[in-house]
């Protein structure tokens, strides 16, 4: 966790990401390399949050992005905040999609006023700028409603990049969440102005990125999740890099039928299982497998279940969650691994009675104090934070996406187009 002090440029962090940060450098500029002072301070942040008849579930996200804005409020920048929320196709979407509810529970989290204006472009946004003091706060209205006609944000419209980069001097990206994504609200600004890191982007890029390039040994990788077909980069990528791979969740039945197993009604990725054959080859022993199955023939919670070795499933059982052996298994897996990455449930955990081999996971990886234990976003961090176990992870990624496309080894437009640490701290844009 983060925390913010009130002297000048003084974050501390827990002695293990401090540790993890000083490790693994990063060849891009950061909000500390650049002058802030009465500068209009464009911030991409991530506040895509999920929301309940206009009332928000989870504020984590917009709870790490605290420390870069509180930072840029210390160094009397004025600061203009703007992210996207959901998918926003139609003037219909605009009523369940605007940003003034995340406004105003930032605002309570802050403690200081943030001004909403609820237009993405226009007058009363450009007034509302220029009026602007340093330390003060405004945010503008969810980015995706320039999708409507013509998707100009998720397109990286050239001229809609141009606007907003004219509201503002210096660019701060803090939405790792996108930055797998060239759009006019990241890429688009960029091109337009000195553009650094904020904190949590920081922060995702050293952690992630620097647990698989420069592990500390053992690392092992953990992959569930539905589909094969969605980690393939991973999965290859990890394959170079990790000493095991563990892997359970639905994509493991396609591992399960490619071995000659038959899996009833089990998710399976039939055009995937010579795949499947492949990457086992290619492992040579490193990908580690489930050896029992939570069996049920009903896709309900209160469906009957039965623990199962994976050559007894009838053909009309479905696999929910990963059984007490394989649990077993990969705590075996596990011991004495220094950096462990994680990326998707082991089971339907949406089910709490199918929740328990993801819930055990949490506990074995809470429990290693030794390692950096690592949540890759998605469901896999949505689980763990459910389930309690949110601050017993070295880090929890804020973007599922884009840190499975880190994990595969991908360039990252969002990260890409920042301006690079040259070795000065002068401001300059290079």
């Amino acid at each position: 966790m983060w925390w913010f002090l009130s002297a000048k440029k003084s974050i501390i962090i827990a002695e293990a990401e401090m540790k993890l940060l000083e490790e693994n450098a990063m060849n891009k500029k950061t909000i500390m390399d650049i002058d802030l002072t009465k500068k209009r301070v464009l911030v991409r942040v991530d506040f895509n949050v999920p929301m309940k008849d206009g009332v928000i579930t989870d504020d984590n996200r917009i709870v790490q992005a605290l420390p870069t804005i509180k930072y840029i409020q210390e160094e009397e920048g004025k600061i203009i905040l703007f992210s996207h929320l959901g998918r926003v196709e139609t003037e219909a979407d605009k009523a369940k999609s605007s940003l003034a509810p995340v406004a105003l529970r930032l605002q309570e989290l802050l403690g200081t006023p943030v001004k909403f204006v609820p237009f993405t472009r226009g007058e009363e946004l450009e007034t509302a700028v220029e009026m602007l003091k340093p330390g003060e706060i405004m945010m503008f209205e969810n980015t995706r409603f320039e999708d409507i006609d013509g998707k100009k944000e998720s397109k990286n419209n050239a001229e809609l990049g141009a606007y907003w980069a004219s509201l503002g001097d210096v660019f701060v990206n803090d939405a790792f969440g996108t930055a797998h994504r060239a759009h006019a609200s990241n890429v688009g600004i960029a091109s337009h102005l000195p553009s650094v890191a904020g904190f949590l982007m920081e922060k995702e890029l050293r952690f992630i990125g620097g647990a698989v390039d420069n592990p500390t040994r053992p690392f092992v990788a953990i992959l569930g999740g539905a589909k094969v077909s969605d980690k393939i980069g991973v999965i290859e990528n990890l394959l170079k890099k990790a000493d095991k791979i563990l892997i359970g969740g639905g994509m493991a039945y396609t591992f399960m039928k490619a071995l000659g197993y038959e899996v009833g009604k089990s998710i399976c990725e039939m055009d995937k299982i010579d795949l499947a054959k492949d990457l086992l080859a290619k492992a040579a022993g490193k990908i580690v497998l489930p050896i029992d199955v939570v069996v049920t023939k009903e896709f309900t919670n209160e469906a009957k279940s039965r623990i199962s070795a994976y050559e007894n499933i009838e053909p009309d059982e479905m696999g929910l969650d990963v059984g007490p052996k394989t649990i077993k298994l990969f705590k075996k897996e596990l011991k004495g691994a220094k950096t462990v990455v994680w990326n998707g449930p082991l089971g339907v955990f949406e089910f709490a009675n199918f929740a328990k081999g993801t819930q055990e996971l949490c506990e074995i990886l809470g429990a290693m104090k030794d390692a950096k234990t690592i949540i890759g976003g998605g469901d896999s961090a949505a689980a763990a934070i459910k389930m309690g176990y949110g601050e017993k992870f070295t880090h929890i990624s804020t973007g599922g996406g884009a840190s499975l496309e880190y994990l595969e080894g991908k360039t990252l437009p969002g990260v890409e187009s920042l301006n690079d640490d040259e070795g000065c701290s002068c401001g300059c844009h290079h």
